[in-house]
This record gives C-alpha cells, sequence and structure tokens, in this order.
C-alpha cells in the first residue's frame, strides 16, 4: 500500500500534482489510500469514490501528528509519499515510531534557496531541512537546480535524490478547455493563476500590468488567498477595476488558459509551477519571472515559447510585445512529452517496483 499524505484538499499545484500522482496509480491497480488533516477543500472531488480517504479532523499539524502516527501504524503502507516542507519533517522527526520497513518519500515543492529566507521561521527551517531531508528514503526534486541545491547546501546524498517531473493530464486539459473563456476587450487577454498570497506575487504583477502600452488589455487572476481584498484594493487604487478580473477558485481553469494570449507567472519563488505546465498543454505562451523555479529548464519545440524575464522592466517589456491570437487558429500543446502524466506515472512506478 502506498500512503499519500495532505493536510487538506486546497487547490494548490502541490496538491494537484500528488492527487494525478495518486489517480493514475490507483488506475493502473496500485493499493493507494490517502491521509488528511482535514476533508475539506475544493479538490475533493478529483478523486474517485473507490480511493480510501482517513480524515484526522484536526486543523493543524500540532494536533495531527499523534492520530498520524497512529494511523500509520494501523495501515502499516510499503511507502509514505509527502510533498509539503513542513509535514516532511514532521515525518522524518517521528519516524521511529513508524512501522520499520515502511519508505518515507518527500517531494520538495519550492525551490528551498528562495522559499526558506521568505519562511516565518527561515532559520528553524534551513536547520531542521539540513537535519533531517538526507535522512528521507527518497527525496524527489522538480528541477536539476532543486537537485543541485540540496546536494551542495544541505548536503543530501546523490543516491537518494529523484528528478520527477510534474505530472500534467494533459489529454484531460486538452478535452476540457472547449469553449474557452476569453476576457476581452480589444486588446491582449492575460491570465494569471494561484494562491493569492505574498508567494505568487500577484500585486507586483498589478503595478506591471498598469505599465502596459496597450490600455484595452485585460488580465484574469484565478485563485483565492488571504490577500484577495487587498489585491482587489490595489487594482481599483490603480484604476485596472475595468480591465482586471479575479474569478476566485475555479474547476476548470484550462478554458481561461486556452482562451487567452498568454500565461503570466509573477512568483517570487516556486518549485515547478503546476500552472504554467498546464497552460503550456494548452498552447498557451509562458512569461515567468527568473525565481519561479525550474520552468526555465523546460525545452520545448521552437524559441519563444517560455520567456524568462530579469527585473520588472523585462517582464513588462516581455508582456508589451504578445500578440492577440488568430482566433481561428488551433494550438497544440507546447507542453514536453516528459511532462504528461503517463511518462510520469510510469517513472515513479519504476520506483515502487524496486522498492
Amino acid at each position: 500500500m502506498i500512503i499519500f499524505l495532505l493536510p487538506y484538499f486546497s487547490g494548490g499545484g502541490a496538491e494537484r500534482v500528488t492527487l494525478n500522482l495518486l489517480i493514475e496509480l490507483h488506475n493502473r491497480g496500485h493499493l493507494v489510500e490517502i491521509i488528511v488533516f482535514n476533508r475539506g477543500g475544493p479538490l475533493l472531488s478529483m478523486l474517485p469514490n473507490d480511493i480510501s480517504i482517513h480524515s484526522i479532523d484536526k486543523r493543524s499539524l500540532k494536533h495531527s501528528i499523534i492520530p498520524l502516527v497512529k494511523k500509520l501504524r494501523q495501515l502499516n503502507p510499503k511507502v509514505i509519499f509527502s510533498t509539503l516542507g513542513y509535514i516532511n519533517i514532521a515525518l522524518l522527526l517521528v519516524r521511529w515510531f513508524l512501522p520499520r520497513k515502511t519508505k518515507i518519500w518527500i517531494r520538495e515543492a519550492n525551490l528551498p534557496s528562495i522559499s526558506l529566507p521568505n519562511n516565518s521561521y527561515s532559520k528553524l527551517m534551513t536547520f531542521l531541512y539540513k537535519s533531517l531531508y538526507r535522512k528521507a528514503d527518497k527525496l524527489i526534486c522538480t528541477s536539476k537546480r532543486m537537485k543541485y541545491e540540496f546536494i551542495s547546501d544541505f548536503l543530501v546524498p546523490k543516491s537518494i535524490i529523484e528528478i520527477l517531473p510534474n505530472p500534467v493530464d494533459v489529454d484531460k486539459i486538452r478535452t476540457s478547455f472547449l469553449p474557452v473563456k476569453r476576457f476581452d476587450k480589444g486588446g491582449v487577454c492575460y491570465v494569471a493563476s494561484g494562491r493569492l498570497t505574498f508567494q505568487k506575487g500577484f500585486d507586483r504583477l498589478l503595478f506591471w500590468f498598469s505599465k502596459l502600452e496597450n490600455k484595452n488589455s485585460t488580465l484574469v487572476i484565478l485563485g483565492d488567498g488571504s490577500l484577495k481584498d487587498e489585491l482587489i484594493r490595489e487594482s481599483e487604487l490603480l484604476g485596472l477595476q475595468d480591465i482586471v478580473n479575479f474569478i476566485g477558485f475555479c474547476d476548470n481553469p484550462w478554458q481561461w488558459y486556452a482562451g487567452a494570449d498568454v500565461f503570466l507567472l509573477p512568483s517570487r519563488w516556486e518549485g515547478m509551477p503546476n500552472s504554467a505546465l498546464e497552460a503550456l498543454a494548452c498552447g498557451t505562451l509562458v512569461i515567468a519571472t527568473e525565481e519561479s523555479g525550474g520552468i526555465a529548464e523546460i525545452t520545448t519545440r521552437n524559441q519563444g515559447e517560455i520567456t524568462i524575464t530579469t527585473g520588472s522592466r523585462q517582464f513588462i517589456q516581455a508582456m508589451n510585445k504578445i500578440k492577440i491570437k488568430e482566433k481561428s487558429a488551433k494550438f497544440d500543446s507546447l507542453l514536453p512529452e516528459a511532462y504528461t502524466q503517463e511518462n510520469v506515472v510510469s517513472i515513479f512506478k519504476e520506483w515502487l517496483d524496486k522498492t
């Protein structure tokens, strides 16, 4: 049995990656189950009804540790898979209380060199990463850059590190994005997506968008988060309220990705941004900040499909260069084969077979 571990079914990229892996392994006949601290969250609907969900019914990690250990000892899984840093650390701290033969596979969702300095407990988290991550049975990274950071800065042995692309269900995305949605006022249509938090950089995106040459351009922002009200106020202060549309969480963001002329990724730090990969699967160009994790490592067939920018000026310049899509055109997926769900799950399955 493989146990996947999440706090709850929130709409983040790390959660979506976890559920994509779980569902596809289930479809291939593996016994997979999931433990959550709480059953809430918009992605719960992704799960097939025949996958067992074990809810601890707690609101925080602190109150979840003891019941989590009890549940894991009861289930006695072959592998535990976790992808959020603070939960990874908790698992490694209590591993002596878990069944001896159970392997702990942790996946890192963000580049540690950028994410840890921005953590509220930066020094403590850095110490715990250096002390504990090397004790995992497998550390899964999303990019070469992340792998090198863990080897050089955290002294994690090469032998336990693997690189696994994010699994993207290209077929599902491309059958779901029609009819496309487009917030159009005669200019270029931009789209961005993610949790409305400091990490994702939507505050600076609004400022950059206000500097565009084409004032008929529009911006759609998908997602919810703690900064939603603040961002709406900022858009009003910048005079953007008629051309910026906050959609909230969306079950089918791909309609907006496909309908836009370009996908914008203004993040302050990332690992491998799932939303940008899905935009590429929709045939939509991507503009990203250089802090946006491993997105720069993606090689595509043609130049210009992914633009990596350094600083505000370059991001604005890249936005100004975007042309409006031809309405009659059909855009093939721009996502490399390595990121397709079938390929990624095959790699994961090979690891399981060797365990």
